[in-house]
Formats: structure tokens, sequence, C-alpha cells
């Protein structure tokens, strides 16, 4: 059974249409994030939550910022992709969905245009709403380990609609994919949203805010020589009773080499252990910036400071 960890909220996010007390949801360690747009001016009443994403993300134009609004736990399963009996699993397949106020349908982008309705239309949208939607994929990866990844096809809608682009995955490939795609690319779903979203533009911003190096970048953009730098924090759920992974041994190599390995009797591997906690803590209340947080258990910012 999977388990939740790290935060479940986006920050600043306002609960004001939460829908899990109603709809419940299964848990999940999420490291998926599936884009829609709305394809409409603000925001929707989800059927009374039965069909509602995580987030959404409603443009104030004004203000040129985006207000989110969260209806489900990050990693509690919500209700916004179609899931047909017998094929793979889709809402509950370790997805965090995201619902972006606005349309993809350069059909209604001029009629509403032309209404003098504002509105976004998303392939061509602000930097600024990008700025918004990147940041929150910034979050996801400090804190939930999502991969600043994804598929190279993004067409344009209409052609996105039915796979008229051949952008959808296969069952096998989205039961093996991590990172951030679209509607449009989640099997057994005709829907198709985002359509030409700047996918490139948004992770360049996302590496941006966390000051990372394109060392993984994704099928949008080509490989390019960089000087080093931190390495991506890979999430919480690595750091825990019974884990056992290469992050576990990068951290505790990072320790020795930073003079906090006092508590291995051997040396650092890769199954998390009381030795490594307690050389996180002893890290951890080197820094006046984590003293009020020395619990042995590395979040993304005692990442940072260790590899910095």
């Amino acid at each position: 059974m999977s388990t939740k960890t790290g935060p479940q909220r986006y920050p600043g996010a306002s609960r004001a249409n939460w829908y899990q007390d109603d709809f419940g949801g299964d848990a999940m360690e999420v490291n998926v994030v599936v884009l829609h747009t709305t394809e409409g001016r603000s925001l929707p009443g989800y059927g009374g939550g039965g069909s509602a994403p995580n987030l959404t993300a409603v443009p104030d134009l004004s203000a040129k910022k985006l207000r989110w609004y969260q209806h489900f736990d990050v990693e509690t399963s919500s209700r916004a992709l179609q899931n047909l009996r017998g094929g793979v699993e889709t809402n509950t397949l370790n997805v965090c969905q995201v619902e972006l106020v606005g349309t993809c349908d350069p059909k209604a982008h001029k009629k509403w245009q032309d209404a003098g309705q504002s509105h976004i239309y998303w392939p061509d949208a602000p930097d600024w709403a990008l700025l918004g939607v990147a940041r929150f994929l910034a979050w996801m990866h400090e804190e939930h380990g999502l991969p600043l990844t994804g598929p190279k096809a993004w067409p344009a809608y209409p052609t996105s609609y039915a796979n008229g682009g051949g952008q959808r995955m296969s069952g096998a490939k989205w039961s093996g994919f991590k990172g951030v795609c679209g509607h449009m690319h989640v099997p057994e779903n005709d829907h198709g949203d985002p359509g030409a979203i700047d996918f490139a533009r948004l992770l360049k911003h996302a590496k941006a805010d966390l000051d990372l190096d394109d060392d993984n970048p994704s099928e949008t953009e080509p490989s390019k020589p960089s000087k080093p730098k931190v390495p991506a924090y890979p999430g919480r759920k690595y750091f825990r009773e019974g884990a056992s992974n290469k992050y576990v041994l990068q951290l505790g190599k990072q320790l020795v080499k930073r003079g906090f390995g006092d508590h291995y009797r051997v040396g650092p591997s890769q199954a998390w252990g009381e030795a490594d906690r307690l050389n996180v803590r002893d890290f951890q209340k080197s820094r006046k910036e984590l003293r009020g947080d020395a619990d042995g258990y590395p979040g993304p910012l005692t990442w940072r400071l260790l590899f910095s």
C-alpha cells in the first residue's frame, strides 16, 4: 500500500473548494504531474468534485499571478482522467493532476478575444503565467522528487485531440512514465489539452527556480555541457525507515566528505539507518538555517546546503 510522504498542501493554495472529504481517493507516491486546461474562463464546479483534479490554477489577469485552489492532497488520487475498466490505471497511477483555467483551442480563443472576454490562451501564455506553473513544478520536484522531464511531442489543438498528433502514450509507456505530461498524453483519454503549451519554457523556468543545470534534460531540450551544481533533491520518500537506494549512499558519502560521518561504524551504504539520521542531525545542528528543524531527515533545504 502506498504511503504519503512530504507536504500534501501546496503553499498558498485555497481550500475553499475542497472535495477530498466527499470523494476520498487512494494514497499514492506521486512521480507524475498531468497538466489540463479547463476550456473555461473561471474556476469550474467539477460537478461538485466528481471530476476534480488535485489543484486548479486560476489566472488573476489584473494582478498577473495564478491563484491556486486545492481539491485533494497532492498524493491522493483525484478524478479528472478517463479510466476504462480492464485497462491501465490513470487517476490512481501516482498522478497529481493540475487544471489550468483557460483554453488551448484557437477557436475558443478567437471567440473570447473578439467578444472582449479576458482569458489565457495557454499555447501563447504570458510569461508570468508560465512562471506560476513552473514554480509549482519546482515545488513538486523538491518536495516529492518529481522528475523535470516529459514527452517530446506537444501538438497543437485540435490536432492533439484523439491522438491526432500521435502523442498519446501506450499503456506500457504510461505505466513506466515519470515526469510531467498533458491530458493529451494519457492513454484511455481522447482530450487534446493542454495543446501546444510551451513545455520547454516551463521546464526552463522550473529549473531556474531551483538553480539546477540541465544534467537530466527533457526530450524537448538537447543535452549541453554544464558546470557541476547541486544534485537534484530526490524527495523525502527516499530517506525513511526501510529505504534502500542510491540516494542514501550519495547522502552518506557527502556527509563523510563534509565531516559529519561520526556515527558510521564502517561507512555509508544504500540502506537508510539510525547512523544516517544522526549524522544528518549533526549537520543540521551545525547550520543556523536548520537548527529549528534538526530531526535528522533531509528535506530540500538540508540537501541543498549539504551539497553546496
